[in-house]
């Protein structure tokens, strides 16, 4: 999420009581977690094991738990609970604003577009032109819709990211301020959940074909043409390239990528990142005709005991 306007490092120190470690003049654009940072932008670490990557991130402003110097051309503001203040900033830069009419006056939308009665579009959405948006959809706020998307009922965009940190007493919600951004030609079935960016965006690409009961996670970048049948599950932060094809059910973990044009056969798990232009099977997957030549070897396993047995 980028800030209205830059803001001053000094204050956001005030706002979130830390010591500001480094160059005090710099500006901060925005705030990103670790997988989506610019330079500009502020980011959190909290954990030991983590420290040298968000050291050494694009981001320009790190806050952390532990003192250190500030990498050349960084700063740091140092504090007890950086995951506490980073949601500190979050909240003071993107407020809730409750909705007072299922169509915001906020929102932009295209000359063309439909929208049935009982969806929900919240503040400062943008619906491009020539969308219809079905019965009891729900769009989000700050979420942006291409041009020529169908959303059938049912269907949310933009829920919240799936993201808590375990604490003795819980588990304590990351705040989400990202967006949604679907693309031109993009169509989305009944009762499917897209979720916001923690701090950047989930993305979905041009062209793009969703069936019923599908969830995306949050952070995640889909590719033009793809094809997503129904229950599938993606998981956050994940990268579909273009043309990949995902048929029923399939589960594909956080943070990997699978890429451009490989498919995915039905009832499979992505634990990992797969290449494109290959078809895939099984949990965990493997090239599809490997995995149906084990399946067939292990069907002759009862036979061939039995000749043991002889």
């Amino acid at each position: 999420m980028k800030f209205p306007v830059p803001q001053l490092l000094h204050e956001l120190a005030k706002l979130t009581a830390s010591e500001i470690i480094g160059d005090r003049s710099l500006l901060v654009h925005g705030i990103n977690e670790i997988h989506k940072v610019e330079d500009g932008d502020i980011t959190f670490v909290d954990h030991e094991k983590y420290y040298d990557k968000a050291l050494s991130s694009s981001a320009t402003f790190i806050i952390i738990n532990k003192k250190t110097e500030a990498p050349q051309g960084k700063a740091l503001l140092f504090c007890n609970d950086p995951f506490t203040a980073y949601n500190t900033i979050v909240k003071t830069f993107r407020k809730f604003e409750p909705a007072v009419k299922n169509i915001s006056d906020s929102a932009v939308i295209g000359e063309g577009t439909v929208i049935q009665p009982g969806a929900f579009v919240g503040h400062h959405v943008k619906i491009g032109k020539h969308c219809i948006i079905h019965s009891n959809v729900s769009i989000y706020d700050h979420c942006v819709i291409g041009d020529h998307v169908i959303i059938q009922s049912n269907t949310v965009i933009g829920g919240d990211a799936f993201y808590f940190k375990r604490r003795p007493e819980g588990y304590d919600k990351m705040l989400s301020c990202g967006r949604v951004i679907i693309h031109d030609h993009v169509e989305i079935g009944a009762g499917c959940t897209i979720d916001k960016g923690v701090s950047g965006d989930t993305i979905i690409g041009q062209g793009t074909k969703i069936d019923n009961l599908i969830q995306i996670g949050h952070d995640t970048v889909v590719g033009k043409n793809c094809l997503f049948a129904s229950q599938v599950g993606i998981a956050g932060v994940a990268v579909i390239e273009d043309d990949v094809i995902l048929w029923g059910q399939v589960g594909v973990s956080k943070d990997l990528t699978i890429g451009k044009g490989a498919v995915v056969l039905a009832k499979s798990g992505v634990p990992k990142s797969i290449a494109g232009g290959k078809v895939y099977f099984g949990i965990p997957i493997q090239e599809a005709r490997e995995k149906m030549r084990e399946l067939a070897l292990v069907k002759q396993l009862p036979g061939i005991i039995e000749k043991l047995k002889k």
